[in-house]
């Protein structure tokens, strides 16, 4: 499956290069880490990082151990250019570690905002959290007509049946009097408080990996949940307020496309970066977030949704488009193409016709196409002798083909110049389908700050 001998037949002028790379990683180890029950939070990580969390999000713990293995100390800057919702900079700021991130979801940069905000006063979180709740709790007693509900073009974003009827009236309720109470310094905490109430006890959604309806509530205990939420955050906020290191180093974060991360960070000012890209298989990570996303208000159409999508690495055949073109980036690797021709060989096998399952084979070139365009722009604000930490699992997910991500993603950052450190064997996961264990494991890379004197090997793309 790897790319070396594809790469000897027409690539003449790589072959030195290219044994190189053979040698370092054919002296790769791989270092078992742990077991399943490493990917849950721990007791005492749970302030502000479960204030609101992907149900697909890494532990805590991961983050702390390679800022311990790579030696990162306060004198470093750690960039999470895949952030979800937050969980290396929230760790990071939790170990005094100056750091930054980068996220596209819009609800998820929200969340990852507020979890590295830990300036409200608890005790005034708490007192406009009564307030807000008796002022909804008179108006539910009082309101006379229609119950309120979203607007036709957001209810289209959401999943059908989402959230009932009257938990969701009580929900815009209380969202009314948040913004209209709330200041600029408290709102946040608040409405990240009722997103994270309403995914885990308001809706009808279920998480399993697939997000999916469950049976429909006629009603919730709103006004209540939303409390023990905001209640959850000022304890963790008395917490975080006290820790030994006083003021932490506050993360930077940016709603961004981490294949274009130069236009938000400035030339080597990166000195690790520790994160988890999305993984390629059919999970549209948009859908973990939409219910909230459309409540507080960051996608109200369509369009919306679909603008947001351009801005995500292609990780799923839902946001492949026709203008696409980060395939270019490796359409001479011959593993990738290899998998490519399989999963559209199985695909006809079967008797496969849906248009998203015809998208297949793109999806998985347009994945690693855009992990190589981020990787080639990442080498800019790097500085040299940066250290770096890639999360990722192999996957099943395309008509049950087996793609190697860790090992691929290896190859594309050694075309880029990158070095291959290691491979980490993180945890093994069993897969939905087949129960199959799956291996997730951590790439590690170095950048040395001295650009390649050889071509990129898998596309005529610029060194």
């Amino acid at each position: 499956m790897g790319s070396a001998v594809g790469l000897l037949l027409f690539l003449p002028l790589w072959s030195a290069v290219l044994e190189g790379a053979v040698s370092a990683q054919s002296s790769v180890t791989v270092t078992q880490l742990g077991k399943r029950d490493r990917n849950q939070v721990q007791t005492e990580d749970r302030a502000a990082h479960c204030w609101y969390r992907f149900i697909l999000s890494y532990p805590p713990h991961l983050v702390r151990d390679y800022l311990q293995k790579l030696a990162l100390t306060a004198d470093h800057r750690v960039l999470d250019p895949f952030c979800g919702t937050g969980t290396t900079v929230v760790e990071c700021q939790k170990q005094g570690i100056p750091s930054v991130g980068t996220e596209a979801n819009p609800m998820a940069y929200f969340a990852s905002s507020v979890k590295t905000d830990w300036s409200p006063a608890p005790d005034t979180l708490l007192t406009l959290a009564d307030q807000i709740a008796a002022a909804s709790q008179h108006d539910l007693a009082t309101h006379q007509g229609p119950l309120k509900t979203l607007p036709d073009a957001a209810q289209k974003v959401i999943l059908k049946g989402s959230i009932s009827p009257r938990p969701l009236h009580k929900t815009l309720l209380l969202l009314h009097h948040i913004r209209t109470q709330a200041p600029l310094t408290q709102a946040p905490h608040l409405k990240l408080a009722l997103a994270k109430a309403v995914i885990d006890h308001i809706s009808n959604l279920r998480f399993g990996p697939e997000v999916g309806i469950k049976k429909p509530k006629d009603d919730a205990p709103v006004f209540d949940l939303w409390q023990q939420q905001v209640e959850q955050i000022a304890q963790d906020l008395v917490q975080l307020q006290r820790a030994p290191l006083g003021r932490p180093p506050a993360a930077r974060i940016y709603q961004a496309d981490a294949r274009q991360i130069h236009t938000v960070l400035p030339p080597q000012s990166i000195d690790a970066v520790i994160t988890s890209p999305p993984y390629p298989n059919e999970k549209d990570y948009t859908r973990t977030t939409r219910l909230e996303s459309v409540l507080l208000g960051f996608i109200q159409t369509k369009q919306q949704l679909r603008i947001l999508k351009q801005d995500l690495l292609r990780s799923n055949s839902r946001n492949v488009y026709t203008a696409d073109q980060d395939d270019r980036w490796v359409d001479r690797h011959t593993g990738i193409q290899t998998i490519a021709k399989e999963i559209e060989t199985r695909r006809q096998d079967l008797g496969k016709t849906s248009g998203f399952t015809r998208l297949y084979p793109r999806a998985v070139t347009l994945y690693f196409g855009g992990i190589a365009r981020h990787l080639a722009e990442l080498r800019h604000i790097l500085r040299p002798g940066a250290q770096l930490a890639y999360v990722v699992g192999d996957q099943k997910s395309y008509l049950q083909v087996m793609i190697r991500t860790g090992q691929i993603l290896g190859e594309i950052a050694q075309g880029l110049g990158y070095e291959l450190v290691d491979i980490d064997l993180f945890r093994t996961r069993l897969a939905s389908a087949t129960q199959e264990p799956m291996n997730e494991e951590v790439v590690l890379l170095r950048w040395s700050g001295q650009w390649p004197d050889y071509a990129y090997p898998y596309a005529d793309m610029p060194r």
